[in-house]
């Protein structure tokens, strides 16, 4: 036996950082697309006369059906081609249909396009994933992927804030066409300047057999051929780490992609802003908390990991425990201030300066699970089964979390609405906070596991 290495050239540190930026700004791409239509909820129940239930039915589950269930056949072709050819082809697919939900005419039209939409953002981020578990070593993935993660909260900040305005100048219509256009003009970008790099080439060196010793200039490792789908299943699914991580992410997603889709009309209802406003002051927020929260996320998990596994799930484990009385004082911002000042609840500037400050906490913890708990999915298999892995990570946590937070919190304002009247989303909200706990509880219980399902 020998030892091979599995590396050929590594890829350059600057072109390393250089595809990063590009997958970023892709993934900020998918997000500024998937999540417009929380700043348009407004216009858009204008419209079409819908519900909170209807739009949820909307925002949710049109989106999550396809995204979820075709991620596993687009991950299964993208651990066997190419993962760059496969992103470019989903990065045009998205935005064209994003393009097209400014067409819409009737709510089954615009239903139809939100579909389209999940069909091509299926492709777009398993691939990246393992595109970057291949750009770098181990010890730096969690930071890589809670960097990558930056475009949550750059895309949904760019959403509320430009479509947001679009909107309340020149109507919904331009704002969807705008921001589909513009995806459709970066794609040639993502194919023509990011290389397919070797699968697993910045993993360990894996020990080959050899007729005889030879020197190790002249060992080669072959290229690891991506097995069945069978084979994966039968890897991944006894590991109770990937049940625990999966729904632990779930449900925290719930309550992340729920809350992320009403807190813009939250802040018209309850505190009065209009559309333009609305833009404005949530795009702060996510774009604040939601960097801050994921890049401690990851660097934190990356420190506390070199000593144990089980820190990268209990991080985010504890920062949910800490997010939900956060988000409930930030909601309550109003009474805070009328308790203190002159003035009472009158004293609006007040409570919104607060509320900010207080949100931006939540709305960072909420987020730090994405590098830790992307980066363990990631070792719970070997490296040519880690776009499958990831795709059948993201099906849970995205059939679950959009197709069901987004509904749930719409529902839920719709069934307290003759109890609660126009406050009825705030109580929504509210109950929505028992899904934080559930996650905390399951990734404190993936910590425990996750040491003896690792694979290095």
């Amino acid at each position: 036996m020998t030892t091979a290495p599995s590396r050929e050239a590594a890829p350059a540190s600057g072109y390393r950082y250089y595809v990063l930026a590009v997958l970023i700004f892709v993934y900020m791409l998918n997000f500024l697309d998937r999540q417009i239509v929380g700043i348009l909820a407004t216009p858009l129940k204008a419209e079409f006369g819908l519900t909170d239930a209807q739009f949820g039915l909307m925002g949710g589950l049109a989106f999550a059906l396809l995204y979820s269930t075709l991620a596993i056949p687009i991950a299964w072709l993208a651990d066997r081609f190419s993962r760059v050819w496969i992103m470019t082809a989903a990065l045009t697919v998205w935005s064209g249909f994003t393009a097209l939900c400014g067409a819409a005419g009737s709510f089954g039209q615009l239903f139809l396009c939100r579909m389209g939409v999940g069909v091509g953002e299926a492709g777009g981020v398993a691939p990246a994933y393992s595109l970057i578990a291949d750009y770098f070593p181990k010890s730096q993935r969690a930071r890589a992927l809670a960097a990558y993660a930056f475009g949550i909260p750059i895309g949904t900040a760019a959403g509320t804030l430009v479509g947001g305005l679009l909107a309340a100048t020149y109507g919904w219509r331009t704002a969807f066409i705008v921001v589909g256009l513009l995806g459709v003009l970066a794609a040639p970008l993502l194919r023509l300047t990011v290389r397919d790099p070797k699968r697993g080439g910045m993993d360990e060196p894996v020990p080959v057999e050899t007729a005889a010793p030879a020197p190790v200039a002249n060992m080669v490792a072959a290229p690891p051929k991506a097995p069945p789908f069978g084979q994966v299943l039968k890897t991944l699914l006894p590991k109770p780490s990937f049940w625990l991580l999966s729904f632990g992410a779930a449900a925290s997603s719930v309550c992340g992609y729920g809350v992320a889709a009403w807190l813009p009309s939250f802040f018209q209802r309850s505190f009065g802003l209009t559309l333009a406003e609305t833009a404005w002051y949530y795009s702060g927020i996510a774009l604040v908390g939601g960097l801050t929260g994921i890049w401690l996320g990851g660097a934190v998990a990356d420190r506390l990991g070199r000593a144990s596994r089980g820190a990268y799930p209990l991080v985010p484990a504890i920062a949910f425990l800490i997010s939900v009385p956060c988000f409930l004082l930030a909601m309550n911002s109003g009474a805070i201030i009328g308790a203190v000042l002159p003035g009472g609840d009158a004293n609006g500037a007040a409570a919104l300066t607060l509320a900010f400050v207080i949100f931006l906490i939540p709305t960072g913890l909420n987020l730090a699970w994405l590098g830790p708990i992307t980066a363990s999915v990631q070792h719970l298999v070997p490296a040519n089964m880690r776009t499958t892995a990831s795709a059948l990570f993201l099906l849970i946590n995205n059939l679950l979390g959009i197709a069901v937070g987004i509904f749930y919190f719409g529902w839920m304002s719709d069934l307290l609405r003759p109890t609660f009247g126009d406050e009825s989303l705030r109580w929504a909200i509210y109950t929505g906070m028992g899904f934080y706990l559930l996650a905390s509880a399951l990734l404190i219980g993936a910590s425990r596991t996750l040491k003896k399902d690792w694979v290095d």
